[in-house]
């Protein structure tokens, strides 16, 4: 393993920058991100759209240094050269560059998966089905959401408070992986669990608290981002496009909260689901969103304001390299895309393989961390497990602190370096693109990110 010294390089806005004086400014844009009837969705093509659209949306604060966007989608994944791609359209549009440009997505399954490095690799191979991989579509939403950016500058409006607020969501979340008493995995309680007996072990270990950081005009609410963690599955493969019911729950917010845009990041929900209160009956979808609202609505609730101005506000990356699985074998992974046969959507072997390059040309992954006040929110990669979110708010626990995980997909499931030992689908050869060593990596960045002491 590389030392932490180059792997984890840590870069700071110039304080000296900032006039302690000046007001932030803020602007938001939300653009929509279905696909069209007879494009590849990440498991099935659409067949038809639904009553509510997947959307592209976030903010973009000014003042403090170069511009800061956050981005939330509601596709699967974003990962590799499709991730590259979004953020570097973003910055070139907000008149920033790619490392403060962080952009997240939600991880809904009946939504697209992007990855234009994968696209290539299938085109390359001379296959003629992209599935999954097609970009035509994925590069008419950056140019939206690139658009929506550049316009809204000219409407930035002023920042004179931020807000915290945390509640518990409850019967949502629930761990996937059951032990057995021999310290391994025995089952896996997937996002729908129609068997009782898993539907009665316990939540497990989770993060309960969705957290709230808002951003106001004095009285004025201009924008709500909410964290929580969890699969956000309640079932899928319709066919239809769906936001499923983290994205109605925010719909329901922003029902409530008109004046603000609602943002929502998934958090380190890699073996997080709703199993436990999740048979698959359809109305368990609408059931879920209403809990989460609930939550949300909570937290929204007990928020208490503070005053901020630019100095209060910073963005600080650490570029890791996170070591590549051992089981991803270019050879291998070659032969597989080039005998493959798609199966849905899926391209066997795309994305592992543009992930094994990456690693391979020495691809760093930025780490972000947004510094608003007493808040710190982590902007980190891939299906986290939810022990690194729990771990960041120990780290800190004299600041409120929250994360936004499923940012570049590539290295897949991130499990800690224990699991990998403990078997289960999350940590297996079809789930995580990364080796156990990542978790030194990962936890090492936090803790600058976070200035943890010694």
């Amino acid at each position: 393993m590389k030392s932490l010294m180059t792997t984890a390089l840590l870069v700071l806005t110039p304080l000296a920058a900032i006039d302690a004086g000046e007001l932030m400014r803020l602007a938001t844009f939300d653009v929509n991100a279905t696909p069209p009837v007879g494009s590849a969705m990440a498991y099935d093509p659409v067949k038809r759209l639904g009553e509510l659209t997947l959307r592209c949306r976030g903010i973009v604060l000014l003042g403090a240094d170069l511009p800061i966007v956050l981005c939330a989608v509601d596709w699967i994944g974003i990962g590799n050269e499709g991730h590259d791609a979004f953020r570097d359209a973003l910055a070139d549009a907000a008149g920033t560059n790619r490392q403060r440009v962080a952009v997240h997505t939600l991880h809904q399954h009946d939504a697209p998966a992007c990855d234009f490095l994968a696209e290539q690799l299938i085109r390359d191979a001379g296959l003629v089905d992209f599935g999954r991989y097609e970009g035509t579509f994925h590069r008419v939403v950056i140019r939206r959401a690139a658009d929506a950016v550049q316009s809204c500058l000219t409407t930035a409006v002023p920042v004179t408070h931020y807000g915290w607020g945390a509640a518990d969501v409850k019967e949502v979340a629930s761990n996937r992986r059951i032990m057995g008493p021999d310290g391994k995995v025995r089952a896996v309680r997937y996002t729908t669990a129609k068997d009782p007996r898993l539907r009665a072990e316990p939540e497990g270990v989770i993060d309960p608290q969705v957290s709230l950081l808002s951003f106001w005009n004095n009285d004025q609410p201009l924008a709500v981002l909410s964290y929580y963690a969890c699969h956000p599955q309640s079932y899928y493969r319709t066919g239809v496009p769906s936001p499923d019911f983290p994205g109605i729950a925010r719909f329901v917010r922003g029902q409530a909260v008109p004046a603000a845009l609602h943002v929502h990041f998934n958090g380190a929900g890699g073996n997080i689901g709703a199993g436990k209160y999740n048979d698959g009956n359809k109305e368990n979808r609408m059931t879920l969103a209403l809990r989460l609202a609930e939550g949300m609505k909570q937290a929204w609730t007990d928020t208490k304001k503070h005053e901020v101005q630019a100095a209060d506000i910073g963005w600080n990356t650490v570029p890791v390299n996170l070591p590549l699985a051992p089981h991803l074998k270019k050879d291998e992974l070659t032969e597989k895309l080039k005998t493959s046969s798609p199966s849905g959507t899926v391209i066997p072997g795309a994305g592992q393989l543009a992930w094994l390059l990456r690693c391979k040309a020495g691809h760093a992954i930025d780490i972000g961390c947004l510094r608003v006040g007493h808040a710190r929110i982590l902007h980190m990669p891939g299906e986290l497990f939810v022990e690194y979110q729990l771990v960041a708010k120990s780290m800190r626990s004299d600041l409120h602190v929250a994360m936004a995980a499923y940012g570049d997909y590539g290295p897949a499931y991130i499990g800690t370096t224990v699991a990998y030992s403990e078997g289960g689908y999350e940590t297996s050869a079809r789930a995580t693109n990364v080796a156990p060593e990542v978790e030194l990596i990962l936890t090492s960045a936090m803790k600058q990110l976070l200035d943890v002491r010694p």
